[in-house]
């Protein structure tokens, strides 16, 4: 009726000597068809900003929810990552229950977005004064863990005839910092998403060898005689994720937390310039794939993603900014939920059948890439 009375209604109100009262309802209904059309034809209304926050909300939402019990948990038992809470109730939700279809813009978007944006604010973490406190020696140290354990890890693939993609992003995760460097990494490596279960598959066992390595290491460096700072540097330099870092430091006890917390944080300054060199050498791929004029229109990745710019800002805000102590715990509290609300997304992606199906493979890559790291670190801290 609306669209009837935009079209006919100027002309009849015009044509015949009505009452004032239909010229009024006439007028009306041209005046509502007018802006029907109007807001159809606006280019606000082509991609409205309410029909995508729609879209997206509820599987955000889920995903927030479980980061808040993950985090709960963490707050009762220190020692337990939300991040590990959180990615095991994606793994455990998804595959018990059937999760709604309306469910999956928001967690792709969390697994995604939220992820990048909790990179960024893991920045407020790191301060290079107290980086460049570990000394010269022990920072060529940590150079060595992320070059050594990344090269190494991927000719192992290689040997192990693992995919080159999941041996790149074990490798990122094994020798940086965990579930956050793969996925990282596979926002550069894959952007259009090809190979979302190679990430699924390399944060799953991120997840279980470093989970391992919470009660390995502590045995392991009382049995080699480790003193409380060397066992402190040796766990920052070879656990995958900084909360098992933590969970190791808190094991060990003693100044073992501090000293292994700052080599970690160490460790993830380096994710800045891997993730640039692996968005570069993208970039040469792609335009090696696609030869000619037709390169030029290809999509390509940044030589520097926005986020680990954003992530590097963040760490010369902390550096050379006297940021009060609220903010700085404000901060924190942020980026553990956004990154537990990412780690649940990208464990709602995982189906334990078609992880069993993967085969040994990727797990004897996974377990030789962390013997490698903890064999590099620990020979480059006793060189220290």
């Amino acid at each position: 009726s609306t669209s009837w009375s935009a079209e006919t209604a100027p002309s009849r109100a015009m044509s015949s000597g009505r009452a004032d009262s239909s010229r009024g309802k006439c007028g009306l209904g041209w005046m509502i068809g007018l802006m029907t059309r109007a807001r159809s034809d606006s280019p606000a209304t082509k991609d409205p900003v309410p029909s995508w926050v729609g879209r997206v909300l509820p599987g955000c939402v889920l995903c927030l929810a479980a980061a808040g019990i993950g985090y709960g948990v963490n707050l009762f038992l220190p020692g337990v990552s939300a991040l590990i809470i959180a990615i095991a109730l994606g793994v455990l939700l998804t595959n018990v229950v059937h999760l709604p279809d309306a469910l999956s813009p928001g967690i792709d978007f969390s697994a995604k977005k939220l992820l990048r944006a909790g990179i960024i604010l893991l920045g407020l973490k790191l301060s290079l004064t107290s980086i460049i406190d570990l000394g010269v020696p022990m920072l060529l140290v940590v150079a060595c863990i992320v070059t050594g354990g990344m090269l190494g890890t991927v000719l192992l693939g290689r040997l192990l005839r693992v995919p080159p993609t999941l041996s790149l992003l074990i490798a990122c995760g094994f020798s940086i910092c965990g579930a956050a460097a793969v996925a990282g990494a596979a926002g550069v490596t894959d952007p259009d998403d090809e190979a979302e279960e190679d990430t699924i598959t390399a944060v799953a066992l991120v997840v279980i060898f470093g989970t391992l390595m919470i009660p390995l290491v502590p045995l392991v460096a009382g049995l080699l005689g480790l003193d409380v700072v060397t066992a402190g540097k040796w766990a920052g330099g070879s656990t995958h994720e900084i909360a098992q870092v933590v969970a190791i430091g808190g094991v060990i006890g003693g100044g073992a937390l501090a000293v292994a917390v700052v080599v970690k944080l160490a460790r993830v300054l380096l994710l800045a310039p891997v993730i640039a060199v692996l968005s570069f050498r993208q970039r040469r791929l792609q335009r090696s794939d696609v030869p000619g004029r037709q390169a030029s229109r290809t999509k390509l990745p940044p030589i520097v993603p926005p986020f680990i710019l954003g992530f590097l800002a963040m760490v010369l805000l902390r550096s050379f900014v006297a940021l009060p102590g609220a903010a700085l715990g404000a901060g924190e509290t942020l980026q553990t939920l956004l990154l537990a609300a990412a780690m649940f997304g990208l464990g709602c992606g995982v189906r334990v059948r078609n992880l069993l199906k993967v085969g040994l493979r990727p797990f004897g890559l996974a377990a030789a890439s962390t013997l490698l790291v903890a064999v590099i670190a620990h020979a480059g801290v006793a060189l220290a």
